[in-house]
């Protein structure tokens, strides 16, 4: 399978990987909506970059490293789960709520850092891209550099269309959210975040 195809094969699995709205979706949200379509961005491009990784790791077929994820799955879980919920109170505790033009660049840094660890506290997602991969002959077809470069960057690029997509509408609609609405936005993200923690560590010790 030649790398143009290869390309286009990852492309689309990045975006249906990306598009179920889940913690870094609605985290994608509420950050454009305080912030603006770039915060929001930048902070799917974090989960993209995740994604990458777990997509490099299976498009070159490192069994023995998935295995080892899968092995230490229960802490990272652990961790990206307290990790979120941390956030979840932190932004349902806002109160200083506005409507900023811009961001700086530290704040744009830690939009993607905290997006980034989060996705890639999931050590699990790399054995969906596994499972995918084979489903779809990537596993077979993109054996060596060359093929999973190109499935990779098919990957990112696909995930991260659907970020721009989604911090794209909803940069729309943020023109007509106002400061009060914003505060209340702030405190129904922190609880779905909070919820979405809550439930990934009863999952733990299921």
């Amino acid at each position: 399978m030649d790398g143009l195809s290869l390309f286009w094969r990852g492309l689309a699995l990045g975006f249906s990987i990306a598009a179920p709205v889940g913690p870094i979706g609605l985290l994608c949200i509420q950050r454009t909506l305080n912030g603006g379509m770039i915060q929001g961005f930048v902070s799917g491009l974090g989960a993209a970059s995740a994604d990458a990784i777990y997509g490099t790791i299976a498009a070159l077929g490192l069994a023995s490293l998935a295995s080892f994820l899968a092995s230490i799955s229960f802490w990272v879980q652990l961790v990206g789960s307290l990790f979120l919920l941390a956030l979840g109170v932190r932004i349902f505790l806002l109160r200083s709520a506005t409507l900023t033009t811009g961001s700086s660049g530290s704040g744009l840094l830690a939009s993607y850092g905290s997006a980034f660890l989060l996705t890639l506290a999931n050590p699990m997602t790399i054995l969906s891209f596994l499972a995918v991969f084979a489903g779809i002959g990537l596993a077979s077809a993109s054996s060596g550099y060359s093929g999973a470069g190109w499935t990779v960057a098919g990957v990112f690029l696909g995930s991260a269309c659907w970020w721009l997509f989604l911090s794209a509408v909803t940069g729309l609609l943020r023109k007509r959210v106002t400061v009060k609405a914003l505060l209340w936005v702030n405190r129904f993200a922190g609880c779905l975040l909070v919820g979405f923690a809550i439930c990934l560590l009863v999952s733990l010790w299921r």
